[in-house]
């Protein structure tokens, strides 16, 4: 646009599509991160939704399905608030995901009408905290920018170790990134004002930098031509404005422009083809477009869009979509609180709808990759090679193969793993140069040789059993919910809560019968609850086991509900016996003091086979096996350096698993030697740490804390300690050890640490991937402790597979674990295994001393009047809709005056009733004289 050429680009009109062409069913959140909160391929559109505290994404498509209807499903993506999400430009079903729960995963996507993969092809925790940003390279495969909260990242997805380059760190928040078109240079823009330029392969510092934003507000900073970028953010007086910059020069702007003022920020899209540029604001209801340009005047207004509803994000269609018959030069979606709204943006011409406009659509790029990460990484600099808009010229599409594609072991070729299937295709590794197709491998290999760039993809009825072999076991408890139950089931009124604890301590502890919490009390008084007995207590006195020391922890017997024992201060465990019908007055004298240790205890134990048989660790560095029928020690384990976190007896009762603060987990035989039998390397923090035996006793599950005291699950073969962790997977930062529950019928561990709000839920494999997460439950407060019932307490009609108790300030609540299932009329034999009757003991103390071994009986839980699921009867197909004859079926005039008089004779009533008022009764003739 200058005074001698008129641009082509300056009567570009929005249009907003009719309500009928809205995708409704969106329930979006207002959440905040540096995300645009929606990203649209050309198929496919995902965009923040607000369930699942934002850790949820929405999915529609860009186009109606063949019933001229849009379809709206939703994919649970992680624990956390998903704070960015950017499409593969090579592969339209391929979408990369960040989280506040520091991860970044990848998905390969279905069309929304079919299920969605239930885990992601590649998961990658770069350990720089909370990420905030995630962009693919414009010309490579499998290369990914990250935003952490400072620190920007190069990811190359085939060597998920470690990123190809740790960009320097920013003074502050990272708002925005941006890669040039080219794919050489990567811009970004940060909470400090400063603007930064960075080419990745030859310096970690940046090559250009400046203060250049006024602000340090919300700013967002994108490519446009010639070497220039473009920054939105806010002045000194906060109003919103939109920048141009030469990036050889950052220090001070080329030109720019003012906004509407506004709280929200402007969110920049642009098209390097025409040049427009759409700026929206969060919370306004005006989209503005503007063209860049590459002369005076080098912005340039062109429409002032108002919308109907508040936008919550905006996502631009890729150009390969868009109706280029109608002079469609650009089309948004902007998503709402309840629907996402297409904007087209459209260029008046004579014979629009009737014949392509070449001027209007030079060659676009490509949907092929130029080269492979390692290729970039090298020094590459190929572009994407560009293709025509002419739909004459564009690829006519291939049906798939009928074949299903078999399971390969290893990938074929250079491994950056970006273009495998374009289906539904779940396979654990998601991204795959031009030339190699996606397998389980995730290591680097080389490349081999199809030269389109894409692999064509069976349909997902073909492939799902190779799909399936790819992806391995996949969890039907991914979706498990936890609610509070009813609040007639609380206790309530809880006074004096001893909210101090050792770590090493549950904080509180529960059996079928009763609950017992312990006290601020001076004396180490514990009290003693009915669950029979819920409701609010009294603000009176109530009856206490008198400890006479602080407690460092305590137990029930889980073969007697009536025993509880209790460690102190005093290095002595005091064994008590609470009355059958509950605490009625206060206990001082306890049935039992076990002594031996020299100093303070930090955790008990009961044997899970046998009865009367305990163990327990302290500051003296030993482990002591304590009988109580005789009342005497009668083993004692050497060999722990330092303070003992955490102890576990194996499901058969036969060894006892220890994790140390000198960084040692360690198997011990008690009856065989006072020394462990096996030794391995343990977490690296020292904060804290909790095992606990898995997977029929095959693994340990060791929840503790790395060197940069993030919590971290660590699973460690029983069989060879010595050879390190198996697996791990970062959780989050909390000061709090993660306590684990695990339930060996269904392999699902719950943890959760004291002060927390969130309940994390895994399932758990013998084999990759090892670790499934599940959905999190939240508190509304932070709890004191989360005790779990024995499994008859759990509802199978309602599918609970875990009953817990949650210790407040003030209150213990019951939180019930379910399964989303659609037929609970039917027992689900499939979540329920039969149960172990732990409970009830398999051995004497004295018979598992002298070397027998017990075994626990199991029960079923099914009740008598419930059918098993795999026994149901199978139902037949329903019709949705009924048979077009019927609609087909043309009615005479005389048929429909016939059925309309008979609606109206039957709505009128029968006209040979008598009316009301011949029924009333009126008065004799011969009251009228009066």
């Amino acid at each position: 646009m200058n005074r001698f050429k008129t641009s082509k680009f300056k009567n570009t009109t929005p249009k907003i599509s009719k309500k009928d062409e809205w995708i409704h069913g969106v329930r979006a959140g207002s959440f905040s991160c540096q995300g645009n909160h929606i990203k649209a391929s050309s198929k496919l559109v995902a965009f923040n939704a607000e369930q699942a505290g934002g850790g949820m994404l929405g999915l529609s498509s860009v186009k109606p399905g063949s019933d001229g209807q849009w379809t709206v499903t939703q994919i649970s993506c992680h624990s956390d608030l998903v704070t960015d999400m950017d499409f593969s430009p090579f592969d339209e079903s391929l979408l990369a995901t960040c989280s506040g729960d520091e991860t970044v995963k990848l998905w390969r996507l279905c069309d929304p009408e079919q299920q969605q993969p239930s885990s992601p092809e590649l998961t990658l925790h770069p350990g720089h905290g909370r990420l905030e940003l995630v962009l693919f390279h414009p010309t490579s495969s499998g290369l990914l920018a990250l935003g952490t909260a400072k620190t920007p990242l190069i990811w190359d997805t085939s060597r998920q170790d470690e990123p190809l380059a740790a960009l320097e760190q920013h003074g502050d928040l990272v708002q925005s990134l941006s890669w040039k078109q080219d794919g050489s240079l990567l811009a970004s823009s940060c909470k400090d004002k400063m603007l930064r330029v960075f080419d990745p392969r030859a310096q970690l510092t940046p090559v250009q930098s400046a203060k250049s934003l006024q602000s340090n507000k919300d700013s967002r900073i994108l490519w446009v031509r010639d070497d220039r970028l473009l920054t939105t953010g806010f002045d000194m007086t906060r109003s919103r404005e939109v920048r141009l910059w030469d990036s050889r020069k950052l220090n001070s702007s080329l030109s720019s422009a003012t906004l509407s003022s506004s709280s929200g920020m402007a969110m920049p899209l642009f098209d390097e083809d025409t040049g427009l540029l759409l700026l929206a604001g969060t919370g306004d209801t005006v989209i503005d477009c503007f063209e860049v340009s590459s002369s005076e005047p080098l912005l340039s207004q062109v429409s002032h869009c108002l919308t109907d509803h508040l936008t919550r994000g905006v996502a631009v269609v890729p150009k390969l979509a868009l109706d280029v018959m109608s002079c469609e030069v650009m089309r948004v979606l902007q998503l709402t609180d309840s629907c996402i709204v297409p904007i087209s943006y459209q260029v008046p011409r004579k014979h629009s709808g009737q014949e392509f406009h070449e001027d209007l659509y030079p060659d676009t790029v490509g949907t092929t990759p130029a080269m492979s990460a390692e290729e970039w990484w090298q020094g590459g600099n190929q572009q994407v090679e560009k293709v025509s808009l002419h739909p004459d010229k564009q690829p006519k599409t291939k049906t798939p193969p009928a074949k299903p594609t078999p399971a390969k072991k290893e990938l074929s070729s250079d491994g950056s793993k970006e273009d495998q299937a374009r289906g539904c295709s779940t396979s654990s590794s998601p991204l795959s140069t031009p030339s190699s197709i996606a397998v389980p491998s995730r290591s680097p290999s080389s490349t081999s040789g199809n030269s389109s760039g894409f692999i064509p993809s069976p349909s997902p009825s073909q492939s799902a059993k190779a799909i399936q072999s790819m992806l391995g076991p996949s969890s039907k408890f991914r979706h498990i919910q936890g609610a509070v139950m009813h609040r007639d089931t609380h206790i309530t009124n809880i006074r004096g809560l001893n909210l101090t604890t050792p770590g090493e301590c549950d904080g509180f502890c529960v059996n079928r019968q009763r609950v017992a919490v312990p006290l601020a009390i001076s004396g180490g008084q514990i009290a003693v609850f009915e669950r029979s007995q819920p409701g609010r207590l009294p603000d009176t006195a109530l009856p206490t086991i008198q400890n006479s020391v602080n407690v460092a922890d305590f137990s029930w017997d889980p073969f007697d509900t009536c025993r509880l024992a209790v460690a102190g201060d005093d290095a002595k465990i005091r064994v008590w016996q609470v009355p059958e019908d509950g605490l009625k007055e206060t206990l001082t004298e306890p049935e039992l003091i076990l002594q031996g240790h020299t100093e303070k205890i930090y955790s008990i134990e009961f044997h899970p086979l046998a009865s009367g048989l305990l163990v327990s660790s302290s500051y003296d560095l030993s482990v002591r096996l304590w009988s109580l029928e005789s009342g005497e020690q009668v083993k004692l384990l050497t060999g722990h350096q330092d303070q003992v976190f955490g102890m576990a007896w194996s499901p058969d009762g036969k060894l006892l698993a220890t994790v140390c603060k000198d960084g040692k987990v360690r198997i011990y035989d008690p009856r065989k030697s006072t020394e462990p039998v096996q030794e391995g390397p343990g977490p690296d923090g020292h904060r804290g740490a909790r095992v606990v035996w898995v997977c029929d006793g095959k693994y340990l599950l060791v929840s503790g804390f790395d060197s940069r005291s993030e919590r971290v699950l660590y699973l460690y073969s029983a069989d060879c300690l010595s050879s390190g962790a198996t697996a791990s997977t970062p959780v989050n930062v909390s000061p709090s050890t993660l306590i684990p529950f695990y339930d060996p019928d269904t392999g699902v561990v719950i943890l959760t640490g004291k002060g927390d709000t969130r309940v994390h839920i895994y399932e758990l494999t013998p084999e990759e991937p090892y670790f499934i997460e599940c959905s999190s439950f939240n508190s509304p407060e932070p709890h004191k402790g989360l005790a779990f019932l024995p499994k008859t307490e759990c509802n199978v009609r309602d599918v609970e597979i875990a009953v817990g108790l949650m210790l407040t300030k003030t209150t213990i609540e019951p939180v019930a674990f379910k399964v989303p299932r659609v037929k609970k009329e039917f027992f689900q034999d499939d979540v329920y295994s039969d149960t172990t009757v732990w409970w009830e003991p398999a051995l004497t103390a004295s018979a598992w001393l002298s070397g027998s071994n017990g075994q626990h009986k199991k029960m079923s839980l099914k009740p008598k009047d419930m059918t098993p699921v795999s026994e149901a009867p199978k139902e037949a197909p329903v019709r949705k809709y009924l048979p077009s004859s019927v609609y087909l079926e043309e009615k005479t005039d005389e048929q429909k005056k016939e059925e309309l008089l008979s609606a109206m004779v039957a709505k009128l009533g029968n006209m040979d009733d008598p009316l009301p008022q011949d029924s009333f009764e009126g008065v004799d003739e011969d009251e009228w004289d009066d």
